[in-house]
Formats: structure tokens, sequence, C-alpha cells
């Protein structure tokens, strides 16, 4: 097994320099645009993923006490789908797409060709530091960009292992891992870029927007927030507590599509929490802390930031922490109320609060006076509160009856609104992600309709009726 690099040397701005003038030398040559370059690369990877599966699931141990089902369905197993799905897809798309030309400008031949924008710098977080680092990555490759990965610090063995794949599978003008803290970052945040994708949190966000904004660099920020999850009187309660307690503890919470907080409906809120505190118990035992199941918090800040919710509301379950094991129980907080402090950010670990109401109207009204949620959850089996809830509020993605799942299906966006971020990923919007799209007319030279070119008299009845027909 690969241990962590300790001690890692701290990029300076000239090293990133470095970097960046020699990736930005290998795409000039050309040797990404063509497909068979870049389907060979997805494959050599896949193949590297596989070779190496039981010590990316150790890393992941090492890191997290994830269990291995866990980092197989949640990061491997997602990671080995996204590059079947792109490598499978990626010569159609690649295509140039026809679209009906204008009239006004007949005869022509309009289409979009798919340009790679050139150097990605590709900022990866810690919580799901395989997946994380790897889809984007896969994006990049097949869009035909060279990429820079930034790997978090806060996963040392996962990123450590990573950059030895990285290493055996690519030239490092193609494709570089770079490992350090924030000094590290800084360096590279200097420097211009064709392209920033960033996964992590508001507040570095903004960060990274700012550094992106000094070159007007196309930046996509994939980020989070408080994602509800709404339990009406008429959902399955039984179903819906044991799909709940699934998608909030999976890595202990620290999942940016986690379900946040849960608006309960009054008249089912004590059965749902009954029987969520009933799920935990059958999923992780009398003593979580003794499950082989659950996952630790990722480091002692994250662990410090998270027990300090604990004293908002009234604990139905849960609670306890241990700091030396950086173990946080599977906790409900029941009562909690909106101007608690559990309710003013991400909490980003197992800890989830239940509030409740009363009607539809209430809970419309209180998720859309917030920010944007990177996702939101419904279990509803009314179809008609089910179509207005979809149509009267907003998130970067949806889940009816079901949490988290919509993240796994490649064939949809994912990716934020406002504060929960900006761009979408995954499958064919990856490759849209990592590519500007670029529109071409072609002009016939054997017509040349005057009706453009001045003098413009009696002309004007004739541009309406044009752009009546469809321009």
């Amino acid at each position: 097994m690969l241990k962590a690099t300790k001690n890692i040397e701290e990029l300076s701005p000239e090293q990133a320099q470095e970097i960046v003038t020699a990736q930005r030398a290998f795409f000039k040559s050309g040797q990404t645009l063509p497909y068979r370059f870049r389907r060979q690369q997805l494959k050599v990877l896949k193949k590297a993923i596989e070779a190496h599966e039981e010590a990316i699931l150790e890393a992941l141990f090492l890191d997290f006490r994830k269990p291995h089902f866990e980092g197989y369905a949640t990061e491997i197993g997602v990671v080995l789908a996204e590059l079947d799905y792109i490598s499978k897809n990626l010569e159609s798309w690649m295509k140039p797409r026809v679209v009906s030309a204008s009239l006004l400008n007949f005869p022509s031949s309009d289409r979009i060709y798919y340009d790679p924008y050139g150097v990605s710098l590709i900022v990866a977080p810690w919580n799901f530091p395989f997946q994380l680092m790897m889809n984007p990555l896969i994006g990049a490759i097949a869009a035909g960009n060279c990429a820079v990965i930034k790997a978090s610090e806060l996963a040392p063995h996962t990123s450590a292992l990573v950059a030895e794949i990285i290493g055996e599978c690519f030239d490092p003008a193609f494709v570089r891992l770079v490992q350090g803290g924030i000094s590290t970052s800084q360096a590279l945040l200097e420097q211009r870029w064709s392209h920033i994708f960033f996964t992590g949190s508001v507040r570095v966000g903004i960060i990274v927007a700012t550094a992106a904004a000094r070159y007007l660099t196309p930046v996509i920020l994939e980020l989070g927030g408080k994602s509800p999850c709404v339990v009406d009187e008429t959902a399955d309660i039984k179903l819906a507590a044991r799909r709940i307690v699934w998608g909030k503890y999976i890595n202990a919470g620290q999942t940016c599509v986690a379900p946040d907080y849960i608006l309960a409906h009054r008249d089912i809120k004590d059965e749902l929490v009954e029987n969520m505190v009933q799920v935990i118990q059958d999923f992780y035992g009398e003593n979580p802390q003794q499950s082989p199941d659950f996952p630790r918090i990722i480091d002692g800040k994250h662990f410090e930031r998270v027990s300090s919710f604990l004293g908002d509301g009234e604990i139905a379950c849960g609670g306890k922490t241990d700091a030396e094991d950086l173990y946080i129980a599977p906790t409900i907080l029941d009562k909690v109320r909106w101007e608690d402090r559990v309710m003013q950010e991400e909490i980003f670990g197992p800890v989830l609060p239940v509030l409740t109401f009363d009607t539809l109207d209430e809970v419309i009204h209180e998720i859309t006076e917030r920010p944007k949620p990177l996702s939101m959850y419904y279990f509803s089996r009314r179809s008609q509160r089910q179509d207005r809830f979809l149509e009267e509020t907003t998130a970067g993605g949806m889940c009816i009856n079901d949490v988290v799942t919509h993240y796994a299906n490649p064939k949809l966006p994912f990716g934020g609104v406002g504060t929960s971020g900006q761009g979408a990923y995954h499958g064919k919007h990856s490759f849209l992600a990592f590519s500007h799209q670029k529109s071409v007319s072609k002009k016939g030279n054997w017509l040349d309709v005057p009706l453009r070119y001045p003098p413009y008299k009696g002309k004007l009845e004739w541009v309406k009726r044009a752009f009546k027909f469809g321009g």
C-alpha cells in the first residue's frame, strides 16, 4: 500500500508557471485533438484504475475509515461508469452539429464545433477524493484538454495514490497532479488558465471565481448548500426513513448532496423520527462506533465544527462523539428552529435536523426564501403535489421519493445554481463543460441576396417577412 507523502513541498508561483507553460506547449502541439488520442487516454486511465482497485479502497479507508462497499459504490464504480459512458459516445459528440440556417443568411451551412479550452485546472475536494478528481479529469481529456489536478491535502493517502496512477498513465505535460496546501493552491490560482473546474465550499469558490475573473477565465463551480428533504403526510414513512438515513449518513454525512435537513409534516413527524432512529440501529447497530460500515470525520477542525451543532434542538438519537477517533454518531436533532445555528450553514456531517410544517405553501415559502440548494428531495404519494413542488421550487437537482441517486446517472447534468454552484457536468455535460461551442456559418458564393445591403428603401417589409419565417 502506498503511504501518504509527508512534508510535501509547497509549489511556488514560478514552479506553477513552468507547469502551465509546459502544458500549454503540449496543447499547442495538437496531440490532444484527434479522437483516437482522447479515446486511448481514457482507455489507459480505466485500465490503471482497475489495476489499482484494492489500493484505492485501502487509501479511502485510511483517510476516512470508509468501508470498501462505499468506496466502490460512491467512488470507483461511479468513475468507471463515467469512463464507459463517455468512451462509448465520445466520437459522436465530437462531430460538428449541423443546425438549420437563417433565411436572412441564405445560402449557408451552419454548424457548432466543439473546441477544447486548452489547459484546465481541476481543484478537487477531500470528501470524495478519488471520484471528484477523476470525473472532471475524464471530461477534460474527452474534450481534448490538458489538465493539472490540485489534490486535497486532507485526504493524503488517496491523493498520493492518485498521483502515482496519474504518473503511470500520462506525460506530465498532458496531465499532472499537484499535492500541497493553501500556498500551492494560491500559486496555481495566480496563473492564467484556459479553464478552471472547482469543487468545494462556497467560501473557497468565491476565492477561485475572483482569481478566474482577473483573466476572465471560464470557470465551473461545484459548491453545496443546505439541501432540504421534505416529507409530507402522504409519504410511505418507512420507505422514506430508510432512504433518507442511507443518503444522509453515507461518508458520515460528508456529502454535498446529502439531505441537510428534514421538513416533515406535523402529523407524521414523530412517526418519521421513530422510523429513522430504528433504521440507524438496523444499519449501524446499537453502537455505530463499532460498525465497520460507518466512516469518520476527515480531521479535527471539521470534527469540532460539526460537533458544535449538537447543542441545537433535542437529540432524538446519537449525539455521542469521540475526538480521538474523529467519531460523531449518526444523530437526529428534533425540535429544531430556523434560527438555530445548525440551520445557518451546510452541516457536512452526520447530524440531521428535523423541522415541521403544516402546508405545502409554507414549505415552498421557506425554501424559496433561502439560497438555491444543490439538491432537493420530496417524499409524497400525490403526483399533483410533486408537480407543484417541481414547478415552484428550484435546485441544482432533485429526487422525488428518494435522495442522492440523481447524482449517479451520467445522462443527467449535475451542478448547482447561484450559491450552490455554476455550470454542470457528468456524461455529455462533462464533455461540454470542458469545450467551447464554436458557431460557424459557411456562406455559399453562388448567390448574394441584395436585401441586406443599402440602400434600405422599400426593403423593411421584406426583412420583417424574413424574420417571421425563421430569420
